[in-house]
């Protein structure tokens, strides 16, 4: 079994939770994943199976396209809602025309600072299991790219949003980045990987349907890997 499988993740389960249940459900010792989703995060998650993890890194790189939620008035440590507040704002008058202002000013290259609940590691410690010691420490910026950033429904507090970034953007950094400069601080609620590279949800399969396919129907559900290089 060599290709690669479309996952419609749900929320609840890690990355490395979807990994671990397709190797343990159909016996196949190779199986990784080509970016990572948050648990609350749902969408396209790219599994690969025996030869095709090799691709790895070249699959990693591809562009992503997100859709999301962010709440206007609240930060929190992780910059999404299972963190902890930190701190509250009250949102100014606001209409969609004035957020999408606001997110054109982030278009282009950015210097983005990851947020300190994050799978980065930092002396190959994981910086989320220093952020449940309370400790935080400083985090070099990374420069990603934001093709597309735009609103498309707003109702105080909560707006609704699409963007197109380039690999490594952390939405939850963006979000973050975005209230400060609304300037009542901002949180991520909900987000959905809509696209990677060439491959986009429409092609994705939910995660529990996976789970009940029969071994023998796996194959029909793996994407090729001359497909995947483009042949």
């Amino acid at each position: 079994m060599e290709g690669a499988l479309l996952v419609d993740k749900t929320s609840g389960p890690t990355s490395h939770d979807v990994v671990a249940a397709i190797r343990r459900t159909f016996g196949i010792k190779k199986v990784g994943h080509c970016g990572t989703l948050d648990p609350n995060a749902t969408g396209l998650l790219i599994l690969l199976l025996g030869k095709a993890t090799k691709l790895s890194d070249r699959l990693m790189g591809d562009d992503k396209v997100y859709s999301g939620r962010m709440k206007l008035g609240e930060t929190t440590d992780s910059y999404d809602l299972e963190g902890e507040l930190t701190g509250t704002g009250a949102v100014p008058e606001l209409c969609i025309e004035d957020l999408n202002e606001f997110a054109k000013k982030f278009h282009g290259d950015q210097q983005q600072v990851p947020p300190m609940v994050s799978a980065i590691k930092k002396n190959g410690v994981p910086l989320y299991k220093l952020a449940r010691k309370g400790i935080e420490i400083k985090r070099e910026p990374r420069l990603v790219h934001i093709y597309a950033f735009r609103f498309n429904h707003y109702e105080e507090p909560s707006a609704r949003f699409k963007v197109a970034c380039s690999k490594g953007t952390y939405i939850r950094s963006l979000i973050h980045d975005l209230g400060n400069q609304v300037g009542c601080g901002a949180h991520l609620t909900e987000l959905r990987r809509l696209v990677s590279g060439d491959f986009k949800i429409e092609g994705a399969v939910p995660y529990e349907d996976i789970l009940k396919t029969p071994p023998s129907g796996l194959k029909e559900l793996v994407v090729p890997i001359p497909r995947l290089i483009g042949l």
